[in-house]
């Protein structure tokens, strides 16, 4: 098994799911990899959350221990040489608020950070509000939410289950190269969103190729606890 590369809490993960045309999504479709469709819906999902506690082979890095994250994200799965079918993620675009992270990411894992100023919110009571905020060409982009301060387990066989359920990272470095690296965490609880908004310039934040989120509402907005996480080295498939 390879070795952790990286550890860390993910915590308050809000995720806006939208459905779309899996044409849509072919371009980024890694080498071996199909997409993972939930009762025929594909799906891409905004998550924001934040980094915390992080440490690099077991280090800390100054300055590089707590900050934010938002990535655009769609699920595939991989048929295993040993058979075992595993279930993951492709991201888009990641958005860091630290240059290092972006570059290491780039350059180590073939992933997709750009780094840009980056803010975050949370009040915590009876509710939860939190909200990711981040500008592009002097532009704030946000998402936030207000949730029940109610954990719960997660539903065998529900939609937040598909979505939270994905244990593995797959990313396209040619038309016929793939990577993929694991990430292992418990199974999360949810917070019962009760409002939410999205104030992002999807064309501006992603291309014109996403342009269309901006005219539709996502299909479900799960807010969940989120954990301690590790991610091993990657290999390729």
């Amino acid at each position: 098994m390879p070795k952790v590369f990286l550890s860390a809490q993910w915590r308050k993960l809000l995720m806006a799911n939208y459905a779309v045309d899996p044409e849509v999504l072919k371009p980024y479709l890694p080498a071996k990899t199909q997409l993972d469709l939930w009762k025929g819906t594909c799906y891409v999902s905004l998550v924001g959350f934040m980094f915390m506690d992080t440490r690099v082979v077991g280090f800390k890095v100054p300055w590089h221990v707590n900050f934010e994250e938002v990535n655009l994200r769609f699920y595939v799965k991989h048929h295993a040489p040993d058979g075992q079918l595993r279930r993951g993620a492709v991201f888009i675009k990641e958005i860091v608020p630290r240059p290092a992270i972006a570059a290491i990411a780039n350059t180590l894992f073939y992933e997709h950070y750009i780094s840009v100023p980056m803010r975050h919110r949370w009040q915590l009571g009876q509710t939860i509000e939190v909200m990711y905020a981040w500008d592009i060409k002097g532009q704030e982009q946000r998402m936030s939410a207000r949730a029940a301060n109610l954990p719960l387990p997660l539903v065998v066989g529900s939609e937040s289950e598909f979505i939270m359920e994905h244990y593995w990272g797959y990313t396209k470095v040619s038309d016929t190269l793939t990577t993929e690296y694991q990430v292992e965490h418990p199974s999360w609880m949810l917070y019962p969103v009760e409002d939410y908004k999205i104030e992002i310039d999807m064309a501006l934040v992603y291309g014109q190729q996403f342009a269309f989120l901006q005219n539709i509402e996502p299909v479900s907005v799960f807010l969940a606890e989120g954990s301690e996480i590790k991610v091993r080295n990657k290999r390729t498939i």
